[in-house]
């Protein structure tokens, strides 16, 4: 097998495994897809690769999830390392973001990003005064402070954890005398994602 072929998907032999598991023919596939026999067959023996629609037709037909049919593939994909020395950093005022993902590793719908907030005693996070699309989490690392999240204001100490709806306008400010280190996680992407 040629490199070019060992990067492609081969999806072929599950497909005939299904098919044949649930006891149907190559004929009652096919009739159910509506597309021709002999394309099923070419398309287990992984000679052809199928537009999307027929693909859809041929899942549609034996009953399983295109998920089934890629989980593989999807196993494939790259492992992101960001190294210590290599994570980008937000200055914003006196407060530090520092990158624990890559946000350009997911594909959009699906993307997030993580990252550490350090607000010094007195300070508070900058730019959430307006919401955004998407949802948060956040747990508070060391130290202690507010969450204010609309009209609310949420106490939080070292140990806990707070997931909301980014949607209203939201600011995390450090109340204690210390420094404030929460881990903070955010889908879609938004900081880091430029």
């Amino acid at each position: 097998m040629s490199g070019d072929e060992t990067k492609k998907y081969l999806f072929g032999e599950k497909l005939r495994t299904v098919r044949e598991r649930k006891h149907l023919t190559l004929k009652s596939v096919a009739q159910r897809a509506n597309v021709s026999e002999s394309l099923v067959s070419q398309i287990e023996r992984n000679k052809v690769s199928p537009a999307i629609d027929t693909l859809l037709a041929i899942a549609d037909a034996l009953d399983i999830s295109l998920e089934f049919l890629f989980e593989e593939y999807s196993r494939r994909r790259p492992v992101s390392v960001i190294h210590r020395e290599e994570r980008r950093k937000i200055n914003e005022e006196d407060v530090v973001y520092e990158e624990l993902s890559d946000p350009f590793s997911g594909n959009g719908e699906h993307s997030f990003e993580s990252y550490t907030i350090r607000i010094p005693a007195g300070s508070r996070t900058h730019r959430g005064n307006y919401g955004h699309l998407g949802k948060e989490m956040g747990l508070i690392v060391r130290g202690k402070g507010i969450l204010h999240y609309g009209n609310k204001e949420i106490p939080l100490q070292e140990g806990d954890s707070v997931t909301f709806n980014a949607g209203a306008p939201h600011t995390l400010e450090n109340t204690g005398a210390e420094e404030l280190s929460a881990l903070w996680i955010v889908a879609p992407a938004q900081k880091f994602n430029a």
